[in-house]
């Protein structure tokens, strides 16, 4: 006895009995009504409610609807009622935060006193050649205020646009802390002496970072415009304007509608930055008033009047 082969058998069936699998997908965009619903609904065409479940029926269907009213209404007094204590309280937070900045500037400004009454005193104390390198110094690492002609890199964001279906902002192109940073090492590159975001002077220990939409210029907030400033040589626009950050931010500015200038500047001030709170070393052994100690002894701490404690903080 032979074997039909597998073709042969389908040579001789029928197509039209072949048995598709369900296409689920084609099904479901053919009939997107659950065959539930249409079961009940062909059955309430043949047997229509009782005369008691359509008396019963609407005032049920009443009570429900007052009671989400009232429900409604009951959330709408507390919230009305909670109006009043959280504007007091947002307006409290507001008065604190005013004054609590007003504070800083008065810190900040007495700080900047008594840092001037410091660089005087130690001038008067120290030879003239000794306070003349000091103050070059202090001009070269940032701590000390400077003057001279530059450049002024603008940066701000692109205007708001509205989105044409909900009416609701699109959102603006900004200017991001990588942006200043860019900026900024395309200055030193360039050759400038002294840089500054803001008012905020750039030192060897600087960091311009983001936190949230907010960018941090050494930790402290600066908005936008953007003003990047930066002393130096006579060449340092030309070379900047050569570089990679200045191509990059001007096609930014053509494609995203950023606003990017550079602009020359004459007689800059640039503010010093504030003293970073470095960590400093101190000796592990203690030396004996008598000098008869033994070597290698410690102290956790000073050991005497005349010593002096290292500065709490951690370095940067």
């Amino acid at each position: 006895m032979t074997a039909t082969p597998p073709r042969d058998r389908d040579k001789g069936r029928d197509p039209s009995a072949r048995v598709y699998a369900p296409d689920f997908l084609t099904e479901l965009f053919r009939n997107p009504l659950d065959p539930g619903y249409a079961d009940a609904a062909a059955r309430r065409a043949v047997v229509p409610p009782s005369r008691a479940r359509r008396v019963l029926g609407r005032p049920v269907g009443l009570v429900v609807l007052l009671v989400i009213g009232f429900l409604f209404a009951v959330a709408y007094r507390e919230t009305m009622a909670e109006e009043p204590g959280r504007a007091k309280a947002r307006a409290g937070l507001v008065a604190e935060i005013k004054q609590r900045e007003a504070e800083t500037d008065r810190l900040t400004a007495r700080a900047d006193q008594l840092r001037e009454e410091v660089s005087r005193q130690r001038d008067a104390a120290l030879s003239g050649s000794q306070a003349s390198r000091l103050r070059n110094l202090e001009a070269g690492t940032g701590l000390g205020r400077v003057r001279g002609d530059g450049v002024v890199v603008r940066l701000a964001d692109a205007p708001r646009d509205q989105d044409a279906v909900t009416g609701a902002d699109a959102g603006p192109s900004r200017v991001l802390y990588s942006d200043l940073q860019k900026v900024a090492n395309a200055l030193w590159a360039a050759g400038a002496e002294a840089v500054a975001v803001n008012g905020q002077r750039l030192t060897a220990t600087s960091t311009i970072r983001q936190a949230g939409e907010a960018i941090l210029v050494d930790y402290r907030p600066v908005t936008g415009p953007y003003e990047v400033a930066a002393i130096g040589p006579g060449s340092m626009r030309e070379r900047f304007d050569d570089s990679e950050a200045a191509e990059l931010m001007r096609y930014v500015a053509r494609t995203n509608g950023l606003s990017f200038g550079v602009k020359d500047a004459d007689k800059l001030t640039l503010p010093a930055a504030p003293e970073p709170r470095l960590r400093y070393a101190e000796p592990s052994v203690s030396p004996s008033p008598s000098g008869s100690g033994v070597a290698g002894s410690t102290s956790p701490g000073p050991s005497g009047p005349g010593s002096s404690s290292s500065p709490s903080g951690g370095g940067r």
